[in-house]
């Protein structure tokens, strides 16, 4: 079974997504700069009106992923709102100004947000350290699942090193073999059977967007649709 995550940047984004089928989404808002923390009315909105699976995404801004001491205050203060909202999972990531894993970080993090799920997002693809050490250094950590593009523009192009990530999850521990690889950036109902029988996953992530004549962009439900009915049919 695959698994289908929509990215979703605002709450007509995520009635779309749902109209078109999806059952999960990643909740932000300003996608254009790679998303941030959206509302908590959003949240709110999305789990107990929409019945989403809802994992939020946790940014308090732009930029690079090493937080100063006040945003880390910041994002403590969202995970547990986050919580308190009943989302399904919050989606974090964190570097060290060396560009590795920030381990201490991202361990404090996960046992905030327990029992909420924990996705490392593409943090990942950005971190100066070997795909598979710092998967590891995830998984350590507790994270649920990691997002990636397999350190590449989209995940197509990086298609081997996620196959290489999923295959080190499927013949490790018993505890490891329950992480899953996320793999997100540029699929599309066009080429997400390619991405699949590529990689591997068991889960990927889609914003399905479409641009508004306002310059808006918003999920599409008739692209999650396609996305969703071309997994089926493999």
């Amino acid at each position: 079974m695959i698994n289908v995550e929509i990215c979703t940047p605002s709450l007509a984004s995520a009635q779309a997504a749902k109209e078109g089928g999806a059952q999960r989404i990643e909740l932000c808002r300003n996608l254009e700069c790679g998303g941030l923390t959206p509302a908590d009315d959003d949240i709110a909105y999305c789990v107990h009106k929409l019945g989403l699976l809802t994992h939020v995404l946790v940014r308090p801004r732009a930029g690079n992923f090493c937080n100063t001491p006040d945003e880390v205050a910041e994002i403590e203060r969202t995970i547990v709102r986050c919580k308190a909202l009943g989302a399904h999972a919050v989606v974090i990531g964190f570097l060290t100004a060396d560009a590795r894993i920030d381990v201490d970080l991202t361990r404090r993090m996960v046992q905030l947000a327990a029992p909420m799920e924990v996705t490392f997002h593409r943090a990942f693809d950005e971190a100066c350290q070997d795909p598979l050490e710092a998967l590891q250094a995830i998984i350590s950590c507790g994270c649920t699942r990691l997002l990636t593009s397999g350190q590449a523009p989209t995940a197509l192009e990086g298609a081997d090193v996620i196959k290489h990530l999923v295959d080190y999850t499927h013949h490790s521990s018993s505890t490891t073999h329950r992480f899953q690889i996320l793999a997100g950036s540029g699929v599309t109902p066009s080429n997400v059977c390619e991405l699949i029988a590529k990689t591997g996953v068991h889960e990927v992530h889609g914003s399905c967007k479409t641009t508004l004549p306002d310059g808006t962009v918003q999920t599409d439900a008739v692209q999650v649709r396609q996305l969703i009915d071309n997994i089926n049919s493999l």
